[in-house]
């Protein structure tokens, strides 16, 4: 019997690599045949799959659906408004030229909280053309730290789809995942991007490529006049700092000795009100502030919610795959096989995430799939907040690696940068790796900490 449980998880993940790399199903349909195939293998009923494909998606997207719709809109606000160039501008006025990776890096990391990875990138790689054309140096001096930036925001900090999922899924604190994700994400990106980005460019001297200065106006200059970086980033951190503020009152003695403040925080930090105060905010002094009309910002949150519907439906067929190995046993079997064989669960999320991610490319279908796998095994233990946390960012380190040729990323980054494949394996994959393993190893040790 448990030989019969064990092949059925196998053949799910296997047809779901057979369903995305070879038939080119969306991975929302692929995840949820996978996820029946595996059922239907193990011995559920076609009654009992279907009540498991409803309690799966009904239990995940409950929560999920409405923070990635929240953020999706607070996200396209902020990049409409020209939040994402009023922090970019104001770091590298700050910093000079010589510390201007480092604004980069950190520009990235902020901005890829609210808004897409692809966008962000799409939206700011005109500043790093403009900084590498002043200072004559090889661009990935400053593109891989605005990369490494984004891409560890994008995987890591809530309330960006990935993490928001997987801490759903695994029943993760996102107060908790906040914090952890900062303190482990600061030195990654310095590593990662700024460090490894000063060591590849004295290696590989690429020329910015020439752009049209009005498509550069246009791009970089959208509205008349740029927000200020206060504002900006007082609005960014605003949903992020009413969870992580409710996160560290309640769990002190100060949220016991002063119930009705814990109250009020427990209700603003609440991710739900978090970030309906935010798209408020954003939608006054951002929005109408600066010159939009409602029905322009209504238009606009319509408009977001097509790459986010892709999300949570995404994110709904994985809550049904880890719902099939709750209901099979196939979570407490593989539980069990991780204890008997001495494997850690932190290395497990790390690696289940990372061979996925490899195999078919999506960092987010890596994410959910691992998180779904993990799911069941935390029944079996209990686990403190700090270290589901670090579950949580150990699955986004491992979702993160060698973004190589099946990854959209890859040829993103490859014709913005204007580099041969031999030059983005270089650079682009080579960062990816060396943030996936630097992160990988700081939510190890934050988990065993923990």
């Amino acid at each position: 019997m448990n030989g019969l449980i064990l092949f059925s998880v196998l053949i799910g993940i296997a047809t779901l690599f057979i369903l995305v790399l070879y038939i080119k199903l969306p991975a929302f349909i692929a995840l949820l045949i996978a996820s029946i195939v595996s059922g239907l293998t193990a011995g559920l009923s076609a009654t009992q799959m279907i009540q498991t494909i409803q309690e799966g998606m009904g239990s995940t997207l409950g929560f999920v659906a409405t923070i990635v719709g929240l953020g999706a809109m607070f996200g396209a606000i902020l990049e409409k408004s020209g939040g994402a160039d009023a922090i970019a501008n104001y770091l590298i006025q700050k910093s000079g030229q010589a510390k201007s990776p480092m604004a980069l890096g950190f520009t990235g990391l902020i901005v890829s909280i609210p808004v897409f990875f692809d966008v962000a990138f799409i939206l700011l790689i005109p500043i790093v053309y403009a900084v590498q054309k002043k200072t004559k140096q090889s661009l990935l001096l400053y593109a891989l730290p605005l990369l490494s930036g984004l891409a560890f925001g994008h995987a890591f900090i809530p309330p960006t789809p990935g993490p928001i999922a997987v801490a759903e899924i695994i029943g993760a604190t996102l107060g908790w995942v906040i914090l952890v994700s900062f303190i482990i994400g600061i030195p990654t990106v310095l590593l990662s991007g700024i460090v490894f980005g000063k060591f590849i460019a004295k290696r590989l001297h690429i020329e910015g490529p020439e752009i049209n200065h009005q498509e550069t106006i246009k791009t970089t200059q959208r509205i008349p006049k740029l927000p200020s970086f206060w504002l900006t980033v007082g609005i960014v951190f605003l949903p992020i700092g009413c969870i992580l503020l409710n996160t560290l009152f309640s769990s002190t003695s100060l949220g016991i000795q002063y119930p009705t403040i814990n109250q009020f925080l427990g209700w603003i930090g609440h991710p739900f009100s978090a970030l309906i105060i935010a798209n408020i905010v954003a939608w006054i002094f951002l929005g109408t502030n600066k010159g939009f009309t409602s029905a322009e910002l209504n238009q606009l949150s319509v408009q977001s919610m097509a790459p986010a519907g892709a999300i949570i439906l995404v994110t709904g067929a994985g809550g049904v795959f880890k719902q099939v190995l709750v209901n099979t046993g196939a979570g407490k079997l593989l539980a069990t096989m991780l204890v008997d064989a001495g494997i850690s669960i932190v290395f497990f999320a790390f690696l289940s995430a990372a061979i996925i991610r490899l195999l078919q490319g999506s960092a987010t279908v890596a994410m959910i799939t691992a998180a779904s796998l993990l799911a069941p095994l935390l029944m079996v233990n209990a686990y403190s907040p700090i270290q589901l946390a670090a579950l949580v960012t150990a699955i986004a380190a491992g979702a993160t690696i060698l973004s190589h040729v099946n990854d959209s990323g890859f040829w993103l980054v490859k014709q913005y940068l204007g580099l041969t494949e031999k030059q983005t394996f270089q650079s682009w994959s080579m960062m990816t790796l060396i943030l996936a393993v630097i992160a990988g190893c700081l939510s190890f040790l934050v988990f065993f900490l923990g």
